[in-house]
């Protein structure tokens, strides 16, 4: 797909790929087998501007374009699922909307930081009881004199025993479900606020993934983002940039398992002669990047649409439906090329099976982004 892309996004694109073979490839394994979150490639990511590729210099960012974030996500997701959702997280997220939705002091005093990787951003909307029903919140925030008071807890939070800076999204207006429900920037170190229950999953096991425990605690009421009683707009349209992060991490794991299958299919001898020689073998390696091209070319429509100022909501929905399932059917499909050996450690054909599934589950479930195609068609 080069010939679609600029100089400059091909340099970046180069650039990462080369930082995430020699960076990121040696010790994802290791990470992912200790639940290590990779603080120390974060940093470099971080010194090679990677944590605000799309944001206005003025604050910090590159100076980049939206199509150069999602290219770089790729890229290392392509060497280690964990590391691009920590990045997709932290940008599309927390610096998106605080850009997008925060006033000049908000944005003065959070963006630098983020931005330049000094801290790094969680972004908390999941509760036990509202997942894709949002409307049903329970974390609450009541205005006090000059503060508001959050109680309540969120549940699956990407980065969140490793973050600095929390986006959290909580019902100032409870009779009102999503049309009550406000957004606030919550720093860490905040009396109230502390970090639970830290999550054992089945994969990205060196991304951060944790409960949010608020009790009594007090926010500045500067600390609001946004509108008040306007949170769920905050959420739905940061949804919608996220969705494209998702969709370039599925799509670098999707890359991975087609690159390995490959390259396996070529050494693996059977019957006297590789297994790439033997048709089966030929038409899944086809199917697969089939499958990959029609998604990346989906996720890149979206991403062309949003760098141009234009609605891409439906299309954001189509580009992370299709990726996530192109990721899972190639994560599949690379384990059965391998045989046995696919479903040991000993290849990492197995870790991105594992990494494969989450892409379907969150920033929306299939389920949800079928549903907001089908309410743009029927519209």
């Amino acid at each position: 797909m080069e010939y679609l892309l600029t100089d400059e996004q091909k340099m970046l694109k180069e650039m990462v790929s080369k930082f995430a073979k020699e960076r990121i490839a040696p010790v994802a394994s290791e990470n992912e087998k200790n639940h290590r979150f990779p603080a120390d490639i974060i940093q470099e990511a971080a010194e090679l501007g990677l944590m605000g590729i799309a944001y206005p210099t003025e604050y910090g960012g590159a100076g980049m374009d939206f199509m150069s974030y999602f290219l770089a996500v790729e890229e290392i997701s392509r060497w280690c699922a964990s590391t691009g959702v920590i990045v997709s997280a932290h940008s599309s997220l927390v610096c998106d909307p605080i850009f997008r939705f925060g006033t000049e002091e908000q944005k003065r005093k959070y963006l630098p930081d983020l931005l330049s990787g000094k801290k790094i951003g969680s972004f908390s909307l999941t509760e036990a009881q509202a997942g894709s029903d949002s409307g049903n919140t329970k974390t609450t925030a009541k205005l006090e004199g000059d503060k508001w008071v959050l109680n309540g807890s969120k549940l699956f939070a990407t980065n969140g025993a490793e973050a600095e800076v929390y986006l959290v999204l909580a019902s100032t207006d409870p009779p009102q479900k999503t049309r009550g429900v406000t957004a606030f920037i919550i720093e860490k170190g905040t009396p109230g606020f502390k970090i639970g229950k830290l999550e054992k999953k089945l994969g990205i096991r060196s991304s951060s993934t944790a409960e949010l425990i608020f009790e009594n605690c007090q926010l500045p009421k500067e600390n609001l983002l946004g509108e008040l009683n306007k949170g769920f707009k905050v959420a739905m349209i940061t949804l919608d940039g996220g969705r494209l992060g998702i969709a370039a991490q599925a799509l670098g794991i999707a890359r991975a398992a087609i690159e390995d299958a490959r390259d396996y299919a070529k050494e693996r001898v059977q019957f006297d002669q590789p297994i790439a020689n033997f048709q089966a073998i030929q038409w899944m390696l086809a199917d697969m990047q089939v499958e990959y091209d029609a998604a990346w070319l989906m996720t890149y429509r979206a991403t062309l649409l949003k760098d141009r100022g234009l609605p891409y909501s439906t299309e954001s929905a189509m580009a992370k439906l299709k990726a996530s399932e192109v990721c899972m059917f190639c994560a599949n499909k690379a384990v059965q090329i391998h045989g046995g050996y696919g479903y040991t450690e000993d290849f990492n054909v197995e870790r991105y099976y594992r990494d494969a599934k989450i892409t379907e589950l969150y920033e929306g479930t299939s389920e949800i982004q079928r549903l907001v195609i089908a309410r743009s068609i029927l519209k």
